[in-house]
This record gives C-alpha cells, structure tokens and sequence, in this order.
C-alpha cells in the first residue's frame, strides 16, 4: 500500500453521479487513492473517464466494478412495487422504467480493466473466481474485494485478492454484501477486528470515517488504510447533485432502505423512503431500473424528496472544499492523534 499513497486515505468510488475523474485525480494527487466507479455506466463510458483521469494525474488510480449477482425475485411483489411507482412517477408527469435484470456491461468492463490496467481493480456485490483475479493480477492490477462479513472475507480471501474493504454498518449507499440479507450489518470497528482475526489479507475500512481522527481508529483495529465516501459528497469536485448537496447540509438521520434500488443502501431519510421503503421488496437492480426515470425527473426539479440521498452516519461532518485540501486536512489530523 506504500506505493500507491503518500497517506493512508481511500476515496470511495461514489457510483451514481459523485464519482468524476476530477475527484478521483484530487484524491490522488494529495496522496491518497482516487477511485472511479464503473457502476450504471457503459464500457465505453468508463473507458473515457478513465482516459480523461489519465490525464489529471499520473499517480495511482483504482477502478471498481459491480459484481453480477442474480437472485431471486418475488415477481408478485415486483410488480405490484411497479404499480405504486406508476402511481409515484405521475407526481413527475414520467412513466416507471422497465424492471429487469442486466449484468451492468460485466464483461466488456473486465476487458476494459485488463486493458486499461489501474493500478486497483475494486469489486463490490461479491468476488470474482479465483482465475479472474488472477488473470487482472498478471495484467498489473491489485485487485480488491468489499466485504461485509467474516464468511465473505474467507471466501474472497481464497480468490487470492490482494486487499479486503471492510464494510461496515455506518457506510452510506448500497452494502457491498454477496446478497441481499435482512440481517443487522456489524459496526465497521467490530467487523474489522473479526476479519482480522479471520484473515491476513490487508484491510480497508469503510463506513462512518469522516476525519483523520476515524482514520486513526480504523488503523488501530487493524486496517492499513481507511476509504472515505460521503466526507467527500459535498467537494467541489464531486458529482453530487444539487438536491443531494442541500440534504447533505441538514440534519435528518440515515436509515437502510431497498425503495430506491431493490437493495439495502443507506442513505438520508426522505418522502420517498417513508413512503415507499415499508413495502420494497428484493430485487436489485429491477428495481433500480424500475425507479431510474422517477428519480430523474425528481432531480430535474431540484426535488429531494424523490431521489436517493445516499449518505452514511457521519455525513453531517462533510464540508464543501476540493478533494484534495480535505485530504491534506485529515493527513494533518492524522499526524495529531
């Protein structure tokens, strides 16, 4: 990890909209390790911003990709869910999208990474076999999987990947987790103390980590590095959108919610989720696909009630700066603790 960052700070891919190439060079141009998220986004797309981030910065760069997991869908719940969003999108004057599963450009996204090669390849949703990881390991990449538990842990540790990202309870967006589950997930300083009892592999922790003061404490549980997500929503250089950003300024709590997608993500509490999120079933990404265009339209009218506001526990302490000052600035309380 010594030679991919100067400080031992992570940014989160931010799938959705946050992540820029512009974020993820101030990232790493500050010492730390930008990562571009290839979530929602064509090969084609990917491989532009990845060309554009070329440009921004020679420093080390990472690149995650969605992991295809097809479960089972209770198509009775499915679809009276599309029935309450046809009803939900006439608030916008938009029909729903069409509920269905797609492998979000899988393949052509793996091609890209050997081809590309960053420097980190991050998965999340589950862990590639053994054979792909170290396919991306013989083409130059470390290859990185996001875990939720010990047992994902031990699976992902006997592909050979080089680094685990602990995710816990506090991170904002969807759990990375190899299913969608209803159990209660750890707290991040919990989980990294029992995956580091289950394994060698290098840890990455994820979730609640705001300031150089949470760094420290995910570097004492035994993490080599901390991943930082929503502290870095509201910098300049971020994707966010404008509705997002205002609700990152208030005070409402987070919850976990499947309205938005069809699988658990956190994220601020809002019309939306209030009304919908008691009866959202399982089924990611159909119903990612199926609340696409009401979520736009929402966001067209600067409308937060209707979009997915997708924050951690510590969102509160973000603050409007460039990616790069807040990453010196937790550098510098880092150096303090």
């Amino acid at each position: 990890m010594d030679d991919l960052v100067d400080v031992p700070i992570v940014g989160a891919p931010l799938a959705g909209g946050p992540s820029t190439p512009a974020l993820a060079a101030a990232v790493s141009e500050a010492g730390g390790l930008g990562f571009l998220a290839a979530g929602y986004k064509t090969a084609a797309a990917v491989e532009a911003d990845l060309d554009e981030l070329r440009v921004l910065t020679s420093r080390p760069v990472g690149l995650n990709i969605f992991f295809p997991v097809r479960e089972r869908v209770d198509e009775r719940a499915l679809e009276a869910y599309a029935e309450r969003m046809r009803r939900e999108g006439e608030r916008y004057g938009v029909a729903p999208g069409e509920p269905r599963w797609t492998d979000d450009d899988w393949t052509a996204k793996l091609e890209l990474a050997g081809r590309a090669r960053p420097d980190v390849v991050s998965f999340t949703f589950g862990c590639p076999e053994r054979e792909i990881v170290e396919w991306l390991r013989a083409s130059g990449c470390r290859v990185w999987c996001t875990v939720t538990s010990v047992a994902e842990a031990e699976q992902s540790t006997a592909a050979a990947v080089d680094a685990l990202v602990v995710q816990g309870a506090e991170a904002g967006g969807h759990q990375g987790s190899f299913h969608d589950h209803d159990e209660n997930p750890r707290p991040l300083l919990v989980l990294l103390r029992e995956i580091r009892a289950a394994t060698s592999v290098p840890l990455i922790a994820a979730g609640g980590i705001s300031d150089g003061t949470d760094v420290a404490a995910a570097l004492a549980a035994g993490a080599i590095a901390a991943q930082v997500g929503s502290a870095l929503l509201l910098a300049t250089e971020a994707g966010t959108s404008a509705p997002h950003r205002a609700a990152l300024k208030g005070e409402r709590t987070t919850r976990l919610t499947r309205a938005f997608t069809g699988r658990r993500a956190r994220g601020v509490v809002n019309r939306f989720m209030l009304d919908h999120g008691a009866v959202a079933p399982s089924g990611y990404p159909e119903i990612h696909h199926l609340t696409a265009p009401i979520r736009a339209a929402a966001r067209e009218r600067d409308d937060a009630g209707g979009i997915n506001l997708w924050a951690g526990t510590a969102y509160r302490r973000a603050q409007e700066a460039s990616a790069s000052e807040l990453v010196d600035r937790w550098r510098s309380e880092l150096a303090t603790v």
